[in-house]
């Protein structure tokens, strides 16, 4: 009896503590969720706003802006997430040899660009790819450019810009997950492995890879969450230019709320569609990428 007691105190005890944290959480995130939703089912400018039922989501399929800003992301996604990544797990695969000397140091300097904020980093590519940047100075003095080349007025160089710099900001960040996962790695796993004859290619798809499938989806959902809501490089770096060729629907919803007459219902709807597709490519990477 006295044994019930104490375990019905120890519960007792135990929610008292988590349902604090669990209201802070439904107060902080589900709460703003929830009146986004019932946001995005209203229609008008500013603060004069009227129920108009699905019609700001049926708006989204008629919207070129939207579909464009759409393609766009879907273009930065099918391009860097596999780059970025596959950069990461060939760089933690290095980091993690045994034989390598100062790796602590080489760790610092992949992690570093993750440190620096947003904003800075954009502003350095900007200015690395401007019309008098050391990248046009770099290739006009090796000849390979006669006259300076305007990167961020071009539809395709100025995304070519923006995946580079997500690219360097990004890789150290999932690096170090990677070489967590490989630490894990059981080292008599790639001895047995070379004792049997299979050489450094044939460990890294054949051991490697499989062993740290968790780890890479992961990375691959939260890489994908992270495209699909990019907007720091894109307005820092070209402002969703030239033209909307850049444009990210983070962007877009910005623009919608801030810089157009404001149309905060529109600009839910769009939010919404974010975590939509958020859902739907992060049950289809979990559905493929997890056999268990």
């Amino acid at each position: 009896m006295a044994k019930t007691t104490l375990t019905k105190k120890i519960n007792l005890y135990g929610w008292l503590f988590v349902i604090p944290a669990a209201l802070f959480i439904f107060v902080l995130n589900f709460y703003p969720m929830v009146s986004a939703f019932l946001l995005s089912l209203q229609t008008g400018r500013g603060n004069n706003l009227k129920f108009a039922g699905l019609k700001n989501y049926a708006r989204l399929f008629q919207d070129e802006m939207f579909l464009t800003s759409v393609g766009n992301v879907i273009t930065y996604l099918v391009i860097q997430v596999p780059v970025m990544l596959t950069l990461a797990l060939i760089l933690a695969s290095i980091l993690n040899d045994p034989k390598l000397k100062g790796k602590g140091i080489f760790r610092t300097l992949i992690f570093l660009p993750c440190a620096t904020s947003l904003v800075s980093s954009a502003m350095i590519f900007k200015s690395f790819f401007s019309i008098d940047g050391i990248v046009n100075t770099t290739l006009m003095g090796l000849g390979v450019l006669q006259s300076p080349m305007s990167w961020l007025t071009h539809p395709i160089w100025a995304k070519f810009v923006i995946i580079l710099t997500i690219t360097w900001r990004w890789t150290g960040y999932n690096t170090v997950f990677y070489l967590a996962g490989l630490q894990n790695i059981d080292r008599s796993v790639y001895e047995a492995a070379h004792i049997d004859g299979a050489s450094a290619s044939r460990q890294f798809f054949s051991i490697t890879i499989p062993l740290l499938k968790p780890v890479i989806l992961l990375t691959t959902i939260m890489s994908t969450n992270g495209t699909l809501q990019l907007f720091d490089e894109v307005r820092n770096i070209t402002n969703g230019g030239p033209g909307i060729a850049t444009l990210s629907i983070s962007q877009y919803i910005y623009n919608l709320s801030f810089m157009y007459n404001p149309q905060f219902g529109y600009a839910a709807a769009v939010s919404y569609a974010i975590l939509v597709m958020v859902a739907i490519l992060s049950f289809v990477q979990i559905k493929v990428g997890d056999k268990r």
